[in-house]
């Protein structure tokens, strides 16, 4: 009964803060932050040739078809926050501004939005860990929703940041280090610390949570003239119309995150897996240069991928550092490169690394050939694996699949060829001239690994007979001497 009656003193409670606010601006512009974060995510390379999908109509609970957007009226969804505002102490209320943003959520930007609910499959462990050891109420894992639509490579206008869209003094402040190679903001670990501790400083300041979620976003000093300006009263509805316009949005959208993540299904959106979880997912310390194309190479990944999981280093380079750093990798990943790590370190050193980091990351001229086939009625990876001379674990993989599931008509890569232009036309295998042994260098290539292909031959004696390598460093598509007539 008290439960009824709690219930209902809410829902009273949330009607008298609609009528306050029925004269707010509630109309999203085109340039509306929160919806410009959505924007970014579907502007994302590894989203737009996503070949992952979701046949909601499949996993529908309501009978509804996959294309159709459950309408619910006002009471249902003042009734469902009053609900989820009863396990939290965030003010969960229900008014105009709230519901223009479950819209954009649930209709405007349904695809990302269940990008989104996959996405959070890889990142709200690892948020919820950090939220619960500085005693933060676990809601506050969808602030990042907000925040960056969890796109840990996400860069807003005015600069912000990462998941968590440190500007870079803030960041600074809360020890997230920023250079020409490493911008530790977008350091999952590392930025999600940070913001604990931030949000934890801005609590203390105001003594409530949508006060703090305010000054997250546009500093303290413009919520404290907006506390002016109001009276002195300490209440973000109350501030509202003082406080910057793409701040207002932003309460009611951490609002309306928390309900369309508890009640997706009622909205027919269901989640989209991105490519790895978070138990796929694992990370290894180096305290030593090193490069991401070399590590694609070790671990039979690609230079995309392990871009996509280290934005934090901005070349793809790991540079000489004074204590260790994570990158992140694919868990089959590694292990392999665990079991690698010492030929790794010394193929670097070896290879000169001479060239800087920033000549390291020079990018190369590549040109991308994939061949494709289209599913027939009655095929299946292990039929089609079979007819192009591969595997179906490589086609799961060309294909960024998480199952064995096709359907006809789909289009499937089974064979990708990237390399440079200029060696379009040559091949690892070394070649005589005038006497001499050579070798065509390779992507990935280094000395150490270029002297175990050659019986008798030494680093020592690659850099002996190539000097240029000490100033140039190794470049895919040259020539390097490798024996000379009884050398």
């Amino acid at each position: 009964m008290r439960s009824v009656l709690l219930l209902s003193l809410l829902a009273t409670c949330a009607t008298d803060l609609l009528a306050q606010t029925e004269s707010m601006v509630v109309r999203l512009s085109p340039d509306d932050p929160v919806m410009a974060r959505l924007d970014d995510l579907a502007a994302l390379p590894w989203i737009q040739r996503s070949a992952f999908t979701t046949d909601t109509a499949a996993h529908n609970v309501h009978g509804f078809a996959a294309e159709q957007v459950p309408a619910w009226s006002e009471r249902d969804v003042q009734h469902r926050l009053a609900v989820l505002d009863e396990r939290t102490p965030f003010n969960l209320i229900y008014n105009k501004p709230v519901q223009a943003y479950i819209d954009l959520y649930a209709v405007r930007k349904r695809e990302m939005t269940s990008r989104m609910l996959g996405l959070a499959e890889l990142y709200f462990p690892l948020f919820e860990e950090h939220l619960d050891r500085y005693g933060i109420p676990l809601e506050m894992k969808y602030l990042a929703v907000v925040e960056s639509a969890l796109n840990p490579a996400a860069r807003s206008r005015a600069g912000a940041v990462g998941l968590w869209q440190f500007m870079l003094p803030t960041g600074k402040l809360y020890g997230l280090k920023a250079d020409s190679y490493v911008d530790e903001r977008h350091d999952v670990y590392k930025s999600t610390d940070a913001a604990c501790r931030y949000l934890k400083y801005l609590h203390h300041l105001y003594g409530n949570w949508e006060l703090a979620l305010a000054a997250y976003n546009c500093g303290p000093g413009n919520v404290n003239k907006a506390i002016r300006r109001s009276g002195g009263v300490k209440d973000y509805w109350k501030i509202y119309d003082h406080l910057p316009r793409e701040t207002r949005g932003y309460v009611p959208a951490f609002i309306a995150v928390n309900y369309i993540f508890s009640h997706h299904a009622d909205y027919n959106l269901y989640p989209i897996a991105p490519a790895y979880c978070a138990y796929e997912v694992d990370t290894v310390q180096v305290c030593y240069p090193l490069d991401l194309a070399a590590v694609a190479v070790l671990t039979g990944g690609t230079v995309q991928e392990l871009r996509e999981l280290n934005p934090t280093f901005k070349l793809g380079i790991v540079p000489d550092v004074d204590q260790p750093v994570s990158i992140y990798l694919p868990k089959d990943a590694a292990g392999v490169f665990v079991s690698n790590e010492e030929t790794m370190r010394y193929s670097y050193q070896a290879a000169g690394a001479a060239a800087t980091p920033a000549q390291a990351a020079t990018p190369i001229a590549t040109e991308v050939a994939e061949q494709k086939h289209t599913v027939r009625s009655g095929e299946s990876l292990g039929s089609i694996a079979h007819k192009y001379g591969t595997s179906v674990s490589e086609l799961k993989r060309l294909n960024g699949m998480r199952n064995d599931m096709i359907h006809p008509g789909q289009k499937l890569v089974v064979k990708r060829t990237n390399a440079p232009a200029s060696e379009r036309t040559a091949t690892a295998e070394p070649r005589s001239d005038n006497g001499a042994l050579y070798h065509v260098v390779q992507p990935g290539d280094t000395l150490w690994s270029i002297a175990q292909r050659y019986q008798g031959v030494s680093v020592e004696d690659l850099r002996r007979l190539n000097a240029a390598v000490e100033r140039e460093g190794l470049k895919p598509g040259s020539r390097l001497t490798v024996r000379v007539p009884n050398g």
